[in-house]
């Protein structure tokens, strides 16, 4: 333990007084009545509180009943209420961290949550009390000696209390999961055919990051800066604080009526649990029509939003001048692949309308083209240099794309013919299994 220090210690006793001194005024403000008769009855109940919140009187009792709750951070009454199984202390700062949120994201800024019975929490009240931005249940956890001395001045007194309310972040027992709680099967190999492959998981509710979330989402919803910020977005005035907001969001409601019978912090939150809208984007699908009256389809082709995008991002890159080395080729790469993506993703639809529509008068393909948009419905037979004629129109297009800004001539086109005829020869094998 380490060194006493008595001014701290000292400091650290007035913040339990103040404490209990509270919790006495507002139990005797809770004994009314009018009647003479039952004064002494009045009287006799403001002594036993006045006995009871003594500070060694009222730390006993609350270090006796420290066994019947539990500090977590991960709680499994959130996933069922009647779950009986294991909830778990992990401080966020000792988490792994992960580039996926989690609460290993909340560091040292965490609230810790407390599980059990109800008629315990006081208890935890009095050890998130804090000191120099230190809890108490931190203090104990410690072992620290001016709390100690703060507790009692009999140093075994405080040790046994100390060691009382730093249990509150030990498991309850052995580690166990409940018929009532969740479990699912997490792959561990590449086999998903061997039954001993899997390690059964039983997830627990990261209580303290859900009520970080909480705070942030009531903190952007509520707070005077956020509405100030949403008056300001309305006249279209600047404002430094950023307007969030959260779409389709759905409340759950945890505990009815009884939100403290699931935890503490769920109880703060009147048992109100935010989720976020985790939905499929909304397809918005667009009438697919014949490509007529245009002698190339990379004129249809280059129309497309995300053709668009991709070009744009290509030729920003570009305009860069990177060093010609294999990470700009892998990147240059990139954005080639994601046209070719978009390209067949084109193709796909075209070949989806009813078969024929090349054959109408209005449409000015060349035959190859025609051939790849429409291969059940064109006429005669698909020429022998179709998918070169492709590689080739493609190429070409990319290069116009790209010529008005960039030096850009035969290197770049005979690299971009050959990525599409690559891609063509892959479609089709992929096609002919399938078919």
């Amino acid at each position: 333990m380490q060194k006493h220090h008595p001014q701290r210690s000292a400091e650290l006793r007035a913040v339990i007084v103040e404490f209990l001194n509270k919790r006495l005024a507002d139990k005797l403000d809770g004994i009314k009545g009018d009647n003479p008769e039952d004064e002494p009855l009045r009287q006799q109940r403001r002594t036993e509180l006045h006995q009871q919140f003594q500070p060694a009187t009222w730390l006993e009792d609350a270090a006796r009943r420290a066994s019947q709750i539990q500090a977590v951070t991960h709680s499994l009454k959130p996933v069922h209420p009647d779950a009986k199984g294991t909830s778990l202390y992990c401080p966020p700062a000792e988490l792994a961290c992960l580039p996926l949120v989690g609460s290993h994201c909340l560091g040292a800024d965490f609230a810790g949550d407390v599980v059990g019975n109800a008629a315990a929490l006081d208890v935890y009240k009095f050890l998130k009390l804090e000191h120099s931005s230190q809890s108490l249940l931190a203090l104990c956890l410690q072992n620290d000696a001016d709390f100690a001395a703060a507790l009692s001045d009999d140093a075994a007194t405080a040790q046994a209390w100390m060691d009382a309310f730093a249990s509150l972040t030990a498991p309850r027992g052995q580690l166990a999961s409940h018929t009532l709680a969740k479990q699912l099967y997490w792959p561990v190999t590449d086999n998903p055919h061997r039954d001993d492959g899997f390690h059964v998981l039983s997830p627990l509710y990261a209580s303290s990051l859900a009520h970080k979330v909480y705070g942030q989402l009531q903190d952007d919803r509520f707070s005077d800066e956020a509405k100030a910020a949403r008056e300001a977005k309305r006249a279209d005035t600047f404002s430094e604080r950023p307007v969030r907001e959260y779409r389709h969001m759905a409340v759950q409601q945890l505990g009815g009526t009884k939100p403290q019978n699931i935890s503490q912090l769920n109880s703060e939150r009147r048992g109100n649990n935010h989720l976020l809208a985790s939905l499929p984007p909304v397809w918005q699908s667009v009438a697919v029509k014949p490509v007529l009256n245009t002698d190339s389809l990379f004129h249809r082709y280059s129309r497309r939003p995300l053709v668009r995008q991709h070009v744009k991002a290509l030729l920003d890159f570009l305009k860069t001048d990177p060093h010609p080395n294999q990470a700009t080729r892998n990147q240059r790469a990139g954005y080639v692949d994601s046209l070719l993506d978009e390209f067949f993703q084109f193709t796909a639809e075209l070949r989806e309308l009813e078969p024929g529509w090349s054959q109408h008068a209005d449409c000015d393909l060349s035959m190859a083209q025609a051939h790849w948009l429409d291969p059940l419905g064109a006429a005669p037979s698909a020429p022998l240099d179709r998918v070169e004629t492709i590689s080739r129109d493609f190429a070409g297009w990319l290069n116009a794309q790209l010529h008005a800004a960039l030096p850009v001539g035969d290197p770049e086109f005979v690299a971009w013919r050959r990525r599409m005829t690559d891609e063509i020869d892959a479609f089709e094998r992929e096609s002919s299994h399938a078919d």
